[in-house]
């Protein structure tokens, strides 16, 4: 850590959930769209992977969103999950062959294309291929 450091806030360090099946969820996870587990039952994402693959568009965003907002819906839960992917429409097709099905059109906007599913707890899954910002 610098010496100037000021004691800012630099990142995103984790998601931690509660599962009703920790087991079949990480599974899940696994199978519908091909996550690693680490050896604590969990999954690491280097900051430096997303950012080879998306140089200036890679990020993480930290929201609030008005109680009212159906952005979450069908899920219940107060919060859902974004995860950048490399190749949306290969993880789409991985997930369909594992019997997941999308939750609404993929959609293609000027900062990447988005996809949405559903995890075994019914947590909203939103899946984010980055687009580059054009020079």
């Amino acid at each position: 850590m610098s010496e100037q450091s000021e004691g800012n806030v630099i990142g995103f360090g984790g998601l931690f959930m509660v599962s009703a099946d920790p087991g079949a969820t990480v599974s899940w996870y696994e199978r519908v769209l091909g996550m690693t587990p680490n050896d604590f039952g969990g999954f690491d994402f280097l900051h430096s992977d997303s950012a080879r693959a998306f140089p200036q568009a890679a990020r993480t965003i930290f929201a609030t969103f008005d109680e009212k907002s159906e952005y979450f819906r069908p899920s219940s839960l107060p919060f859902m999950i974004n995860l950048i992917v490399d190749d949306l429409g290969a993880v789409l097709a991985r997930a369909e062959a594992e019997g997941a099905e999308q939750l609404q059109p993929r959609e293609h906007t000027d900062y990447g294309d988005f996809a949405w599913l559903l995890d075994p707890d019914g947590r909203k899954v939103e899946l984010w291929e980055p687009r580059e910002p054009e020079a």
